[in-house]
């Protein structure tokens, strides 16, 4: 503890650095005149912000103070730059064509977290050299993906290691945190995550607790496909008590009419376990649909061991097993007519259309158009799955951040869900200004400061002196998505600037050449 001259001293100087700065005769840029939603929750203040180098240097009024570039931001929102917590676009940004991230940078996003649902690279040094080799025009935060860590060790064996193998994990897994990894996400619901047990996944999770990290999952069961979704929950609960870390429930969501209404317990057991002092969040994207692949959808854990599903499928017993399982997972989420094609790779025809109309079309069974499409190559699903009650339920908690689990993809490519290019805008046109499901400052803090404490990415997601100049700067009245289910490949609108690391990386819906993004490293 700072004994009081100290602390009077530490309270002088960082008075005299923000006056320093807000006085200066010349900054790098100055915003003016804006409505500063700061990321805290507060509501909007006019102030002007300044900005030196990667850093804001100053909030409020600035009175005479110069800019090489004064950007004009009266009627305008300045807030902290988007963080999406759940973001599967590393590919993308990794290939010179889709580096620069222009569909995230639409949607006001400044930082993606990547390699989530357990799978993504386990050599995390290399995956940042690929980042790094054409530049990013976002900054990215990696996650160690448990299932990754699992197959490299397990491959697709249905088992509990052993303890040599165990250990294995745990040195993968630490090498990944010691790379600046921000913590560990697990995908329990997809092989070969699913068949780990809890403790193993505990084990696991200790190591990144030991670096300050967290722990981040798409749960085993998100309807009633195993343990069930509230049993699901208390599994993240059960991990983050035992590891002493925070645990996230990505992508939260009661998927299927068998499991509509449950929001209201998986609030229940979220507010008791926080109650017990256990760090538990959720993540959740702004959609009644989920997206996935058909194998991920439909395809029982079962007939994935051991990598053997296409000898399972010439099995005419197996075939015929997978075949009742697969008529129950379509039941689940409500029955083919709600499940989409994103992509086939062999048939590119299905693409866009239901499941159900291509069946029809071709004469088929549903279950048997999706044994067909299994076995030459699979496909992207969108599942219309979610009941807007749950949407609104889990929206509200202050533990809830916004996320999209989506991607990058080039322009005219499939038909991808929508929430690749328009999920930030969306929540905030459709949930806080069209339907007031929240406030605006709470969705933005939502997207800025929640995300920044939860996974402690430093000195991000605040409008505050020397914070990272990631900023994004907005137009209410302008902000939509314009991607659909149908015509996804939209950017989004009402961004009129966002700044990565002090740079305008888009300036009136024009996008920098330069690009300035970073792959940060948790400190």
């Amino acid at each position: 503890m700072l004994h009081a001259p100290r602390r009077a001293l530490v309270f002088l100087g960082t008075a005299l650095w923000t006056l320093a700065g807000s006085v200066a005769a010349q900054h790098d840029i100055l915003i003016r005149g804006g409505r500063v939603l700061d990321g805290s929750g507060n509501p909007w203040r006019t102030a002007d912000v300044a900005i030196d180098g990667d850093r804001i240097v100053a909030v409020g009024d600035l009175g005479d103070a110069q800019a090489q570039r004064v950007i004009d931001a009266r009627g305008l929102y300045v807030s902290p730059g988007f963080i999406d917590v759940h973001s599967h676009a590393a590919s993308g940004l990794s290939g010179q064509s889709l580096s620069h991230g222009r569909p995230l940078l639409a949607q006001g996003i400044a930082t993606v977290v990547i390699n989530p649902d357990g799978g993504g690279s386990t050599d995390l040094e290399r995956q940042r050299l690929s980042l790094e080799e054409h530049g990013l025009g976002v900054n990215v935060a990696q996650l160690v993906p448990h299932g990754s860590v699992r197959r490299a060790v397990l491959q697709m064996s249905d088992r509990a290691p052993t303890e040599d193998e165990l250990e294995a994990m745990r040195e993968i897994v630490r090498r990944g945190m010691q790379a600046g990894a921000f913590g560990l996400s697990s995908g329990l619901y997809y092989a070969p995550g699913s068949y780990s047990e809890t403790a193993e996944v505990v084990e696991l999770a200790k190591v990144v607790s030991s670096f300050g990290g967290v722990y981040s999952s798409h749960i085993r069961d998100e309807a009633d496909y195993n343990v069930g979704l509230i049993a699901a929950v208390d599994e993240v609960i059960q991990i983050a008590r035992e590891a002493k870390l925070p645990g996230v429930v990505s992508h939260v969501k009661a998927l299927g009419p068998r499991v509509w209404g449950f929001s209201a317990a998986i609030v229940a057991r979220i507010e008791r376990a926080r109650a017990d002092g256990i760090q538990v969040y959720t993540d959740q994207y702004p959609y009644e649909a989920s997206g996935t692949s058909i194998s991920g959808a439909l395809v029982p854990r079962w007939a994935q061991v051991g990598g053997r599903l296409r000898d399972r499928l010439a099995d005419p017993n197996e075939r015929a097993r997978l075949r009742r399982d697969i008529l129950e997972n379509l039941d689940r989420r409500g029955g083919a007519a709600r499940l989409s094609f994103t992509r086939h790779a062999a048939d590119p025809t299905v693409e866009g259309r239901t499941i159900q109309s291509v069946a029809d079309e071709r004469g088929l069974e549903a279950a048997d158009l999706v044994l067909d499409l299994i076995g030459s190559g699979g496909a992207g699903l969108v599942s219309f799955n979610m009941d807007e009650a749950d949407i609104a339920t889990l929206m509200r908690q202050p533990w809830t951040m916004t996320s999209s689990d989506g991607g990058l993809t080039r322009m005219g490519s499939g038909v991808p869900h929508p929430r690749y290019y328009g999920t930030f805008p969306r929540k905030i046109r459709k949930y806080v200004v069209e339907e007031q499901v929240v406030g605006l400052a709470d969705a933005i803090r939502s997207m800025t400061s929640l995300p920044a404490a939860v996974f402690n990415i430093e000195a991000r997601g605040v409008v505050e002196p020397r914070a990272f100049a990631d900023l994004t700067i907005f137009d209410l009245e302008a902000v939509r998505d314009l991607a659909t289910y149908d015509a996804p490949h939209q950017l989004s609108e009402g961004m009129v600037y966002v700044l990565i690391n002090g740079k305008i990386a888009l300036d009136k819906g024009r996008f920098a050449e330069d690009l300035s993004g970073r792959v940060l490293r948790r400190r």
